[in-house]
């Protein structure tokens, strides 16, 4: 194994090359050399900045960056540019050319614990104190950091990042260029009980796997909950942020988003193009639609049609919440207004039966 880390090599582009790289138009001089990215306030000479909202325009003249990347209505600036119709888009696949996740050498830290039959793409790199288990697969190109924890019979795809400190259970399975952060568990036990005659809970072993595909990205502090049978389902592309909690038989559909502190009870169906946004909750045996989404701090105790938007807890459809949060504002002037027609109606009919 090599004795020394791989340096990451600081790169640079000149402007014309970022610009048939990103495949967008460029204004200004095409030989001006980029070797970075950074904000409108802080980037300096030699580095690309980026304007994607007239909030932030006041800031241009004040900007010492060597190009800004913009859309077409700031194409007007006096200022070297990159154009694009979508810059946010093109900020990110920028920034993938600059900057490179943090190397470990090839091959195999000294203080890592191999199992038996454990097989090894080329160009894998572990780091130290790994413990991988018996008859464990990982991919060429994969990096797994200091501290992880693999199980036995686990399968890790080609060109995958796990970070420090990262858990992955026995039997699990992970696709090509998957990358997991640091502290999230895979393939904990589902929180599956029955209660016997006494009110005590008898645990039901949690027999199945986890399965993540390509493309997949799971933020820090994760748990993703082992199937009681058959597996839990993360499928291609999704993108998880941190602090998520998927339980045993949930199914994520391709290329959903899971924003912070979102919780999903067991056996649920996630479809497709899905936003669940921060803090929201989803019960069990449920079903979200395709293209649906659901807003922050959501408590969803229904299934949600395709591209349905919903909103609150309990969850409603959007607008439908809309209104109702507008006349919450007004409950106690309609709870005076209600007492007041209580007390007038009761004072007609005492003098109605008087009469």
């Amino acid at each position: 194994m090599s004795s020394h880390f791989e340096k990451n090599v600081p790169r640079a582009f000149l402007l014309v090359e970022l610009a048939e790289r990103l495949q967008i138009s460029m204004k200004g001089d095409p030989e001006i050399s980029i070797h970075g990215i950074n904000t409108l306030e802080n980037a300096g000479p030699g580095e690309l900045s980026f304007l994607t909202s007239k909030r932030y325009a006041p800031l241009v003249p004040h900007c010492r960056a060597a190009a800004l990347l913009v859309p077409p209505d700031f194409s007007h600036l006096d200022f070297p540019l990159l154009i694009s119709e979508q810059p946010y888009l093109c900020l990110a696949r920028a920034a993938q050319l600059f900057f490179q996740s943090p190397s470990l050498p090839h091959g195999i830290h000294p203080t890592a614990c191999m199992g038996d039959s454990v097989a090894l793409g080329s160009g894998t790199s572990i780091g130290p104190l790994v413990h991988i288990g018996n008859n464990t697969i990982i991919g060429t190109g994969t990096v797994i950091h200091g501290g992880c924890h693999i199980g036995s019979d686990v399968q890790i795809g080609e060109d995958c990042l796990i970070h420090p400190n990262v858990t992955i259970l026995d039997r699990c399975r992970l696709g090509n260029r998957v990358i997991v952060q640091s502290g999230t568990v895979i393939g904990s036990d589902g929180f599956g009980f029955a209660q016997d005659d006494q009110g005590h809970h008898v645990k039901i072993p949690q027999v199945g796997i986890v399965q993540i595909d390509d493309d997949v990205e799971i933020g820090a502090n994760c748990t993703v909950d082992r199937a009681t049978f058959g597996r839990t389902w993360i499928q291609r592309g999704t993108k998880i942020d941190n602090l998520v909690q998927i339980a045993h038989n949930v199914t994520v559909g391709e290329h959903s988003i899971l924003i912070a502190q979102v919780g999903v009870s067991g056996s649920t169906r996630i479809g497709r193009h899905v936003i669940l946004a921060g803090q929201a909750g989803i019960v069990g045996h449920i079903e979200i639609g395709d293209r649906a989404r659901v807003g922050a701090q959501s408590g969803v105790n229904r299934s949600v049609k395709e591209g349905e938007d919903v909103l609150g807890s309990p969850a409603l459809p959007h607008k439908e919440y809309l209104r109702c949060a507008a006349a919450f504002r007004h409950l106690p002037r309609f709870r005076d207004e209600l007492r007041d027609l209580i007390a007038r109606v009761r004072e007609l009919e005492d003098q109605l039966s008087k009469e």
